[in-house]
């Protein structure tokens, strides 16, 4: 299992300020996710997906690649990702500071529980609109094809794919194990949100 930091998006709402480089708990967002996802995936480090002129001085320590089709969104980011090199990845959005290492953990085991059905995609329900959390999730060698499919159709939504590959989804019962799924999965979009992270990480602390 391999790992990977999504770190697509213009961050518009930011001025276009890189969203992971903010600090919370005097910590960058992107340094908490890479030391999570390092945690409960194997060697090497986890890749960056990240089209920023500079996005490869954020953590010179990781292999930092530009979508291989940009302009798509997510989910031309989870398609890098999956693409960029053999075996399952497990894909992270680097603007997620409270994604705990636990949480990872159950996604990369689930991944694997059908046996010789092993699920293609793995991913944890979540209380938003969604239903569920694609920015959180494992996804395997046959979800490439897949997607590429549809982002030649013109359908970006980072679960439209779904119908084409085996999914497997962790239970919102279970991600409440975890913490509140609103905790869990908050991402930092807006400097309001930033503001509402410090104060969650001092309470969390």
């Amino acid at each position: 299992m391999r790992g990977a930091i999504l770190a697509g998006g213009a961050a518009s709402r930011f001025g276009g300020a890189p969203k992971g480089l903010l600090t919370i708990g005097g910590s960058r967002i992107l340094d908490r996710v890479v030391a999570r996802v390092q945690a409960v995936t194997d060697a090497p480090p986890p890749l960056l997906v990240a089209n920023a002129p500079d996005a490869s001085a954020w953590r010179p320590d990781l292999k930092t690649i530009a979508d291989a089709r940009p302009g798509f969104g997510s989910l031309g980011g989870i398609y890098t990702a999956v693409t960029a090199e053999p075996g399952p990845v497990l894909c992270v959005a680097w603007d997620m500071p409270f994604v705990p290492e636990a949480l990872l953990r159950a996604l990369v085991e689930g991944a694997g529980a059908g046996g010789a059905g092993t699920y293609d995609v793995f991913l944890p329900e979540s209380a938003g609109p969604r239903g569920l959390e694609p920015l959180c999730a494992v996804y395997g060698p046959a979800c490439g094809p897949a997607i590429a499919r549809r982002l030649d159709s013109g359908d970006l939504k980072a679960i439209s794919f779904h119908p084409d590959v085996r999914v497997g989804i962790l239970s919102l019962a279970q991600v409440r194990a975890f913490g509140d799924p609103a905790e869990l999965f908050f991402n930092v979009n807006t400097p309001d949100d930033l503001e509402r992270a410090e104060v969650l990480w001092q309470r969390r602390a």
